[in-house]
C-alpha cells in the first residue's frame, strides 16, 4: 500500500480523460442522439406542469401512497389502462458548470478507488497489462455497473442502457490504460 501516494498521477490524468472522452461522447459522438426523445407538444405538457406547481423531485404514475394503496380497485384500473411513466422536476435551470465540477469529481473519486484495488493487486514495477487488466476491470465495473439497477427500476430503453454501457467501457479502458502507462516504476 506504500504505492498509493505514488498514484496521485494517474488518479488525476485519468479523471481528466474520462471527462474528455465523456465530453465528446455526449456532445460530438452520434451514439447518444436518439437516447432522449423530444416530446410531441412540450408547449402543452409545460404548460400544464406549470399549473401543477410540482415541487422539485421524481413523480412516478400511476403513483400511490402506500401498499394499501395499490390493492384500490381505482389503482388497479389506473394501472391497467396505463399510460405509465416518470418525469424530473428539477426546480431550478440547470448549472452546466456546477454539474461538470461535479461529474469531474466523480471521475476523481472513481480513479482513486482504481488507484487503491490497484495498488492491493500490483506492486510498484508492475508491466503495463497486468496493472491495465486490474485497473481497467475495476473501473469498468464502477462506471458501468451502477447504472443498471436504476435503468431496470426506471425502465430506461434499452438503447439507452447499452450506449451508457458503452461509455462505461470505453472509460474503463481508458483508466485502465493510463493505469498501465503511468504505473510507478512500471
Amino acid at each position: 500500500m506504500d504505492i498509493l501516494p505514488q498514484l496521485w498521477l494517474p488518479i488525476l490524468v485519468s479523471a481528466v480523460i474520462v471527462f474528455i472522452a465523456s465530453s465528446l461522447a455526449w456532445m460530438v459522438l452520434p451514439h447518444h442522439k436518439k437516447d432522449i426523445k423530444t416530446l410531441p407538444d412540450e408547449k402543452a405538457l409545460t404548460e400544464h406542469l406549470v399549473k401543477l406547481n410540482l415541487a422539485p423531485g421524481l413523480y412516478m404514475w400511476p403513483g400511490c401512497g402506500s401498499g394499501q394503496d395499490m390493492k384500490s380497485e381505482e389503482y388497479k384500473a389506473r394501472y391497467a389502462a396505463g399510460p405509465w411513466g416518470s418525469i424530473n422536476i428539477l426546480g431550478s435551470r440547470p448549472n452546466f458548470g456546477r454539474n461538470l465540477v461535479l461529474m469531474f469529481v466523480f471521475y476523481i473519486v472513481v480513479s482513486l478507488f482504481v488507484g487503491y484495488v490497484a495498488a492491493l493487486a500490483r506492486p510498484a514495477g508492475s508491466a503495463f497489462l497486468p496493472v491495465f487488466r486490474v485497473a481497467g476491470a475495476a473501473a469498468i465495473l464502477a462506471y458501468c455497473a451502477g447504472s443498471i439497477p436504476g435503468a431496470i427500476f426506471m425502465s430506461k430503453p434499452g438503447r439507452f442502457v447499452l450506449t451508457d454501457l458503452l461509455d462505461g467501457l470505453v472509460y474503463g479502458l481508458l483508466t485502465g490504460a493510463t493505469f498501465g502507462l503511468l504505473w510507478p516504476g512500471g
